[in-house]
């Protein structure tokens, strides 16, 4: 497990600066304290470690490659680009690593049941098969309209053995698949484990997923100098809840590497249909922390669009806002249309075609590689692959033409 010698937030209280904490339900305290005591003894113990560590060797196939993109690299004529391949983790996507983490965290706490959210599908899939695999019970919250954009992952999440269900209220959509996903937590926190796919909710949770999902910046940082000794100048990623910009990003603060995470901006940030939370955003308590939130002057949470159902999301991480704040990272937005643009992009250039989350960080290269040079190296996080869009992705490539 990480401890960045350079950065170290959270604080105790589970603060990244003002961000962060714990505002909850009296009910859900002593679980998440109950949490942190368990994941400080583990979170350097050897024997949980060695554990872990098979399971993401043997199970998961990690190290996922760092893949040198030569077309696309041609393509631009200008930095190296190099692609952190977190779609060929097994499930399709980068949530595994988390969910790997928190199963043995439940696992030593003793919990028989567990909960989660999801949004595109990635996560709830992850977690239905670490259930299936540990011999525990599974229940996932999912929106409606997720649930009928996402409906091979709604499949697969049943082949193994979850109970999916769908959330009606709101806008049918990640934010509400989460409060579902809370009450049961209030009701049933005896027995029931939840584990929340980003690095967003009540303390310990953004700490102890982004520690999980470290394991994608430590890999690329020591393969990239394998390849090229040295650090990339730019790390590219896309940010909804942001566990897979903050997994990379974090072996990274303290360097030089210049870290951006990219936005979805829908329909356009002029108008109310985009998930621009750090462009547009301010702060707000949300889902048990402080970050920052696109809601109006009453306080209301805003409905939020993204063609992307994993970037569908009001809020963010706390600590991308710190991140943020702090201008220790920089954050852009990329809209739906430009996004498929995205997918187009690496897939005619590279044979992969990436999840529409992870098209958004692809589509930026057009505005950052025209300021890179020959000797420099980006490396773009592709999060996820693309077969559980291709219907979305058809139909809009089919209304192009």
């Amino acid at each position: 497990m990480i401890e960045n010698t350079t950065y170290k937030l959270p604080d105790p209280r589970g603060k990244f600066g003002e961000y962060g904490g714990m505002y909850v339900p009296e009910t859900l305290i002593p679980a998440l304290y109950e949490l942190i005591e368990t994941y400080s003894k583990l979170k350097f113990d050897p024997e949980f470690n060695r554990e872990l560590f098979r399971l993401q060797s043997e199970y998961n196939g990690r190290p996922t490659p760092l893949t040198y993109a030569e077309r696309l690299t041609e393509h631009f004529g200008k930095a190296k680009i190099y692609l952190k391949r977190e779609d060929l983790n097994h499930t399709g996507a980068h949530k595994i690593n988390n969910a790997l983490g928190q199963i043995l965290l439940a696992r030593k706490l003793g919990k028989k049941r567990i909960i989660a959210e999801t949004g595109a599908g990635q996560h709830g899939v992850a977690t239905a098969t670490v259930c299936a695999k540990f011999g525990l019970e599974c229940v996932v919250y999912m929106g409606e309209l997720d649930v009928e954009r996402q409906k091979l992952n709604v499949f697969k999440m049943e082949m193994l053995g979850a109970r999916v269900v769908p959330v009606s209220s709101g806008t049918k959509t990640l934010k509400d698949a989460t409060n579902e996903a809370i009450r049961d937590w209030v009701t049933n926190v005896e027995d029931t484990h939840y584990i929340i796919g980003s690095v967003v909710g009540p303390h310990p949770y953004p700490m102890l997923v982004r520690d999980f999902q470290s394991i994608i910046g430590i890999e690329a940082k020591s393969q990239l100098f394998e390849l090229e000794n040295k650090l990339p100048d730019y790390i590219l990623a896309c940010v909804g809840g942001g566990s897979n910009a903050i997994g990379i990003f974090y072996p990274f603060l303290g360097e030089k590497t210049k870290l951006i995470g990219v936005e979805a901006a829908g329909l356009g940030v002029d108008t109310d249909e985009h998930c621009a939370t750090l462009t547009l955003g301010s702060d707000g308590i949300f889902q048990g922390m402080k970050t920052m939130l696109l809601h109006n002057n009453e306080g209301q949470v805003s409905e939020v669009y993204s063609i992307s159902a994993g970037l569908d999301y009001p809020g963010v991480g706390p600590e991308h806002s710190y991140l943020h704040k702090n201008q220790l990272a920089e954050y852009k937005y990329v809209d739906d249309k430009q996004a498929l643009e995205g997918v187009k992009l690496l897939t005619e250039k590279e044979g992969i075609i990436p999840a529409l989350e992870t098209a958004h960080a692809v589509y930026y290269l057009n505005e950052l590689m025209p300021k890179t040079t020959s000797d420099e190296i980006v490396i773009v996080n592709v999060s996820g692959r693309g077969d559980k869009d291709l219907n979305t992705i058809v139909d809009k490539f089919r209304e192009v033409k």
